[in-house]
């Protein structure tokens, strides 16, 4: 599967950025830009993952899969600092594992390995309920998308949150139709679900734990990462270290860049 990319800086160390759940590889150009510009310079690669942004869809949800995706785009002569967010961190964390000679070190943003529930809590399977309501929404019907994040209040009442799932919807060209649609594949991210909460434990039977150095973020207001997921962070990844950003939720990197970017320089410097 050919992913789509997007590429910052022509010199130092190489860092792939991997969204999470409704984001795109753009999310990080901010900071992939800051990265790239800054005085130790990086190339940085955004990578939209499968059935997001303008990488391809597919039929089902299979972490597997994304994480052979992103090895297509490695090179083990030049061996990348991954950073992944929430599903991207899940996506992150099987590369190091099935291709560690491809990952020289691995920033895990509030994500761990295991299966989370997937009933409607907002602090963790909650947010799959998200691919339900995009999916309910009628986009035919709609002429702007004023009124398209109009039907969305109701139901996602966050601003925040509502904004970000709005980068999702595009106008299709009228060649091809018209109208709206949503660049992520909320069909099948609604279908599949359980997979998206689920840590692929069967995929790793015959897969030892990543021996580089890990940075493990979580956000002091979110339960993705909790004191009991330790141990599991620490059976696949004996060297992570965990920092928590306090006073933010689950989207770390967006509610406090500033931070989030100064914490991943200091490691990056180690």
């Amino acid at each position: 599967m050919q992913l789509h990319t997007t590429t910052l800086g022509e010199t130092g160390s190489r860092i792939v950025f991997l969204h999470g759940l409704f984001g795109q590889g753009r999310n990080w150009h901010t900071l992939g830009r800051t990265l790239a510009a800054g005085p130790d310079g990086h190339r940085v690669t955004l990578v939209d993952l499968p059935n997001h942004g303008r990488s391809p869809w597919t039929d089902h949800v299979d972490y597997v899969e994304m994480a052979e995706a992103v090895a297509g785009l490695l090179d083990a002569d030049d061996p990348v600092t991954l950073v992944g967010h929430s599903m991207g961190g899940k996506v992150a964390m099987l590369t190091a594992l099935l291709h560690p000679q491809l990952v020289a070190r691995l920033v895990v943003a509030d994500m761990s390995p295991v299966d989370y529930p997937v009933e409607e809590d907002e602090t963790t399977g909650g947010v799959l309920r998200y691919a339900r309501i995009l999916r309910d929404v009628d986009l035919a019907s709609f002429g702007s998308r004023a009124e398209v994040e109009a039907a969305l209040l109701p139901q996602v009442p966050n601003d925040t949150i509502r904004a970000f799932l709005m980068q999702n919807l595009h106008r299709v060209d009228p060649a091809d139709g018209g109208g709206w649609r949503w660049a992520a594949n909320v069909d099948v991210l609604a279908r599949d679900g359980a997979a998206l909460a689920s840590w692929p434990a069967k995929a790793l039977a015959e897969a030892q734990p990543y021996a580089g150095p890990v940075l493990w973020i979580a956000g002091g207001e979110s339960s993705y990462v909790r004191p009991e997921f330790d141990e599991a962070m620490h059976r696949w990844f004996p060297q992570a270290r965990k920092v928590t950003m306090k006073g933010v939720g689950h989207w770390v990197h967006s509610e406090k860049p500033e931070l989030f970017l100064q914490i991943l320089q200091a490691f990056l410097a180690r």
